[in-house]
């Protein structure tokens, strides 16, 4: 079957084949293609990608060269490693990052903060809200805690945020009295809350584990048992 394939101008009678074109605007007429080449290629010999052709391009995978396996590999006598020296020696070489004893890069560049640099200098102790975002619950017998801020949406926590404590910021001004249950308040959050008439209640946290604190209560269990 004989079809007839026009692009914006230019056609082009294709017998069993498939049309790909690609065309370049060089006339000063916009809308006006002055040149547009195009390639038939065979549908017969192009095959639907399956699971099961599935197969590296031609040239990407090369098997890794024998190196040091006499002249007949074609690599000369030293096959690239040259005629003295630790790399031209057989077993491991030099470790990564070894610069000769020189200080090296790693050890040059200034370390970073938080869990980038191994510490947990830079990450968060708390969920922090500010005063301003308490407004939506003032008026009487409003009470505000994490717990009441992750029903209605107003934190979306999720990973180790999810664990951490609430601390209330002093950002803005409240209208009302509300009660807020968190485990810490700035100076600025608790004036503005008790100047509204409500009440900044400090949760009390999980204590933090410590050698020392661990010891003492476990001779403390022995002596009492």
């Amino acid at each position: 079957m004989k079809a007839v394939v026009s692009v914006h101008g230019a056609k082009t009678a294709l017998g069993g084949q498939r049309l790909v074109c690609s065309a370049k605007v060089r006339s000063q007429q916009p809308g006006r293609l002055s040149v547009v080449q195009c390639t038939a290629q065979d549908t017969a010999s192009s095959e639907r990608l399956r699971l099961n052709n599935l197969s590296p391009q031609d040239g990407s995978r090369r098997k890794k060269t024998r190196k040091g396996r006499g002249y007949g590999a074609g690599q000369g006598g030293s096959a690239g490693f040259g005629m003295r020296g630790q790399k031209s020696r057989s077993g491991s070489g030099i470790r990564p990052g070894f610069e000769g004893g020189q200080t090296p890069l790693y050890r040059k560049l200034p370390k970073l903060k938080g869990i980038a640099g191994g510490m947990g200098h830079g990450l968060p102790d708390f969920v922090t809200i500010n005063v301003r975002d308490l407004n939506k619950f003032a008026g009487e017998g409003g009470e505000v805690s994490l717990e009441l801020l992750k029903e209605k949406k107003i934190l979306n926590l999720s990973g180790r945020q999810d664990k951490l404590p609430l601390k209330i910021l002093g950002t803005g001004e409240l209208t009302g009295p509300v009660t807020v249950h968190a485990a810490a308040f700035s100076e600025s959050a608790r004036s503005k809350i008790e100047a509204a008439g409500g009440k900044a209640v400090e949760v009390p946290q999980k204590p933090k584990w410590t050698r020392k604190a661990h010891e003492a209560a476990k001779a403390a269990a022995e002596e009492s048992s």
